[in-house]
């Protein structure tokens, strides 16, 4: 048999709401346990119970201790009595309401565990400091999450892979009990009409300045309000001769005060705390056939906005209010058809029962993705200083530093790097690199997709040197496509040899029409710069003409330089796999300097005979001979004079105060601000504070997403480094990590990636397991993987920012971005914070970029102060 075993912030008989309707249900079918706070008590620590409801028992702790709430002073005593609750032999489902109470979890070995998130705690009033971090860690572990409202589902689901929303819900019987307008409750008989009530919890989220509003505008409105006073001082409650204060009532009284209301008040602040509530009383309220008032609440005015009265101003509530008391018969019966079909759609037995399927249903915990790859000195010197100072693992508070670094990829390390001892770099994963981690799987090293070392710059040639020492591979480049059957060199313009004989003439024709065909084209050929082959997308497109005229966007651009054959055997199909839009929608700047554009002697050379050398700026790249890309990353870390969070996620900042706050609560301020985080998710972290234009500027950048399948085999599939694949295959690209260096592979195995594109407009057609045998699938097609070839390993990892979308609006939405951080000595650097096409050697420059700015700034306030 199982027990439910619940951990509460909220205590039995304080006001009725969510966990004593559901508790009360599902102890019908399950023992509940419902563990309450402890109290002060100046004897030897004790256990009281008690019964409030048919198999449900209310334990709360009675402790010398005066620390409030589930401290962790209380714990050692706690502990012992948390582990003697179960009976022995049940199988025990802990059930959390508040994240604070997590270190008893250990005490209990339950076989379940379930975070019924009614609220945002951590937006309340003084919440504990260690709230945030404690939810995190809930989180990792529960089976289970349960969101109180839309707002909270949203705000959690993408934290855990098992949420489910459940809205506050009603028992319409007994508030039905309100239909009888002769009920009478004793503290309001003597109180006149009309009557405007509110019942519930005043504290931080009730607005006591509108209630006083409400009744100076009207003082023959009586105005009740029912319910404990806490967390606000009571003396900032308005007291007029029209306001009535009842203290806090029964559950069964609630139908009698609503039977002699004439409005239904919800006057709500509008603030952090009630940002995701999702009001019990909205329904309840409803199942009385009363008129509404609430002020906007997001789960109030999203799903009832038609059937409750939404004021955003006191006037407007007011307003609402007259009008409500106006109502005419006619509306009247409008209004309470409406209410009845809301109220009809749900009861807390139902709600109830579908907790309790899914209860029933839930699979174990457990976590199946590839472990990130570890650290080892022995093949890495460099992670040696992962044990020393420069990873805080404590995560002492340092409550102010001179630069804070968002991001610990490429750009952000390198910031770090040219920094000083006052810089601290954030990081919301468990290890450094960003999208240059690797992960060990099975013995096999893989990136997220496929990176490389080039550069033409010596500064960057001799970080290379620095940061990797002798633990490098120079090597020629092996680029190639597979494309009709068959493989040709990268870039496809400059290689044809080999493809059938009318591909081939198709794509020379085209291009010698392109070159020749007017003045203008000759123009655009020689300033439009490079090679279809960086990585990205399009949507359909016409094959059977050629553009004319100025080039307007990447589709253009296309048949300009290179005609319509190679458009349609290689750069429209590729590109249409990779950016998930149509090219029209793209412009062309992001293309230059990165690959050369073969002159028509080249295409024409390429297209009789084979290609004698690899062209382009990586024709010879290097890689880390062990340890993956990550060994790169890693080689930072000795160098860095500041200090590095790991796990550190920002979910805040605050560029007037100059701070950023973490998901486990901590916040540092700052002097200096380098983000490298995508720039989208920085105007949302911070939210309001920034204008609408800006807001609206950063929801208009878009990217392409990249999903990674990693394959091990047991045979050498190929001697080339990365292939793209144009035509039918799920994936765009295979980068061959075991050819980049042989220290990725196990003895007798064999690594490479699969790389897939994807967006809202071009959405994977499968995921999960199923994505992984999709490209399996597909590499047995192109002959990747062979008749006799054992998957020795098999993976994926998602990359959710990969490439940033050069659309035509992107430039004017990054430099409204850009135009209004800046102000608050907030530095852009790196790919996805200045949303531009970066390789590595860029970012690394970037963030020696980013450090020069603020070392600048310093210089020049030093100079300004000994003036």
């Amino acid at each position: 048999m199982s027990t439910i075993v619940v951990f509460s912030h909220l205590r039995w008989d304080f006001v009725f709401q969510r966990p004593q309707h559901l508790l009360s249900r599902l102890a019908q079918h399950y023992p509940v346990l419902f563990v309450e706070e402890p109290v002060y008590d100046d004897g030897a620590p004790f256990m009281e119970r008690s019964s409030p409801a048919p198999n449900v028992t209310v334990c709360r702790a009675h402790t010398p201790i005066h620390a409030n709430g589930f401290h962790d002073e209380q714990l050692r005593l706690l502990q012992p009595m948390v582990a003697q609750l179960a009976p022995p032999g049940d199988e025990v489902v802990a059930w959390f309401y508040t994240p604070m109470a997590l270190p008893l979890l250990q005490s209990l070995r339950p076989a379940l565990v379930v975070y019924d998130c009614m609220d945002e705690l951590a937006s309340f009033r003084n919440p504990p400091k260690q709230l945030l971090q404690r939810e995190s860690a809930l989180l990792s572990i529960a089976d289970l999450v349960f969101a109180g409202g839309p707002s909270l589902y949203e705000a959690k689901r993408h934290r855990h892979p098992n949420v489910h929303c459940f809205s506050s819900s009603v028992d319409v019987v007994h508030f039905q009990q309100a239909l009888d307008r002769t009920r009478t409750h004793p503290q309001q008989d003597a109180i006149p009409h009309p009557r405007l009530g509110f019942y519930g919890v005043l504290d931080e989220r009730f607005d006591p300045d509108l209630a006083g509003v409400v009744a100076d505008a009207h003082p023959e409105w009586q105005i009740v309000l029912a319910g404990p006073v806490v967390k606000i001082d009571p003396e900032r409650l308005p007291r007029r001769p029209n306001i009535h204060y009842l203290g806090q009532q029964p559950y069964a009284a609630l139908p009698d005060l609503l039977a002699g209301w004439d409005v239904c008040l919800m006057p709500f602040a509008i603030n952090e705390a009630t940002r995701f509530i999702s009001p019990t009383k909205v329904l309840e309220y409803m199942a009385a056939q009363l008129p509404i008032v609430s002020t906007p609440i997001a789960d109030v005015a999203n799903p009832y906005g038609h059937v409750v009265a939404i004021a955003d101003t006191p006037d407007e509530f007011v307003a609402a209010c007259e009008a409500a008391l106006a109502q005419t018969s006619e509306q009247r019966r409008h209004m309470v058809d409406a209410m009845q079909a809301v109220v009809a759609a749900t009861s807390w037995d139902n709600t109830a029962a579908r907790m309790r399927e899914l209860i029933d249903t839930a699979p174990p915990h457990t976590d199946r993705r590839a472990t990130p790859r570890r650290l080892d000195a022995a093949d890495d010197p460099a992670a040696a200083s992962l044990r020393g100072s420069k990873v805080n693992t404590l995560r002492a508070h340092e409550p102010h530093v001179g630069t804070v670094v968002i991001g610990g990829g490429p750009t952000g390390l390198s910031a770090a790097y040219h920094l000083g001892a006052d810089t601290l770099l954030l990081d919301r994963n468990e290890s450094v690199g960003g999208w240059c981690r690797s992960i060990e799987d099975n013995g096999f090293t893989f990136d997220h997709a496929g990176h490389i070392m080039f550069s033409n710059d010596p500064y960057v040639l001799k970080m290379y040197e620095v940061l990797l020492g002798d633990n490098v591979h120079w090597q020629n480049r092996e680029a190639w496509i597979y494309s009709k059957g068959v493989y040709t060199r990268y870039p496809f313009q400059g290689a044809l040899y080999g493809l059938p004989p009318k591909v081939v003439t198709e794509c020379v024709m085209g291009a010698i029409e392109a070159r020749y065909e007017s003045a203008e084209s000759r123009t655009a050929a020689a300033q439009a710069v490079d090679d279809c082959c960086a990585d990205g997308t399009t949507d359909v497109c016409n094959t059977d003409r050629s553009v004319k005229g100025e080039v307007k966007n990447f589709e253009q651009f296309i048949y300009k330089v290179w005609g319509k054959g190679i458009a349609k055997h290689f750069a429209i199909p590729y590109n249409r796999k990779i950016w998930t839009v149509p090219l029209s929608e793209m412009e062309t700047s992001w293309l230059g300097g990165r690959v050369p554009l073969p002159n028509l002697e080249e295409i024409i050379q390429g297209a009789l005979e084979p290609s004698p050398k690899p062209l382009g700026p990586n024709a010879r790249f290097g890689y880390p001979l062990k340890g993956g890309f990550q060994a790169l990353m890693n080689g930072f870390l000795p160098h860095i004079k500041g200090k590095i969070e790991l796990n550190a996620d920002v979910v805040q900042v605050l560029p007037r105060e100059h701070i950023v706050a973490l998901r486990d609560g901590r916040r540092f301020r700052y002097d200096d601000l380098i983000s490298t985080m995508p720039l989208p998710e920085l105007i949302k972290a911070i939210g309001n504070e920034a204008p609408e234009e800006v807001r609206a500027a950063a929801k208009g950048l878009r990217h392409v997403s990249i999903r990674c399948v990693n394959i091990g085999i047991d045979r050498v599939a190929t001697d080339k480094h990365w292939i793209y694949y144009p035509e039918d295959t799920i994936f765009h690209r295979i980068f061959v990590q075991g050819n980049a260096s042989p220290g990725c592979n196990p003895p007798g195995g064999f690594g490479f990636t699969c790389e897939i594109s994807y967006s809202p407009y071009k959405p994977l057609p499968v995921d999960g397991e199923a994505l992984i045998a999709r490209a399996i699938e597909d590499c047995r097609k192109v002959g990747m993987i062979q008749d006799g070839d054992t998957i020795l390993a098999a993976n994926q990892v998602d990359m959710p920012y990969a490439y940033v979308l050069y659309d035509h609006a992107r430039a004017r939405n990054v430099e409204t971005c850009k135009a209004w951080l800046k102000q608050y000595d907030i530095t852009l650097v790196g790919r996805y914070s200045e949303w531009e096409y970066y390789n590595s050697d860029h970012a690394l420059l970037a963030g020696k970029r980013g450090a020069d700015i603020v070392h600048a700034k310093r210089a020049r306030a030093q100079k300004a102060s000994s003036e």
